[in-house]
């Protein structure tokens, strides 16, 4: 089994509440969010509708609003919500947060 290897990308204060961050990757670029809690989640940031930048919707509870289309996507699960619940997914990163730090893991899920 292969060992994941996690790579620091920032802060975690570095990514707003209620908004986002995009960091560029070799499989292309992620979107980290943060709510307004102070929860933290990573998806590719593609909506699986047309492929819009989810790092520049609107973060809310634990979704986020395609700018496009206004798709809700669900933080946790990447998966479309509400009447497009189904349609398609953004793959969800794998991220950890160690003494504040964001921590990626580009050998996860993708």
């Amino acid at each position: 089994m292969k060992t994941p290897v996690w790579i620091d990308v920032g802060a975690v204060t570095d990514v707003p509440r209620r908004g986002a961050r995009r960091v560029p990757s070799p499989q292309g670029d992620i979107a980290i969010f943060r709510t307004g809690d102070g929860d933290v989640f990573a998806l590719m940031d593609k909506c699986p509708h047309k492929g819009g930048p989810l790092s520049e919707g609107i973060v809310h509870g634990r979704a986020v609003t395609c700018p496009l289309h206004a798709w809700n996507i669900d933080l946790a699960t990447g998966e479309a919500m509400g009447a497009d619940k189904g349609k398609g997914c953004a793959p969800v990163v794998a991220l950890r947060v160690e003494d504040g730090r964001l921590l990626l893991s580009l050998d996860g899920n993708l």
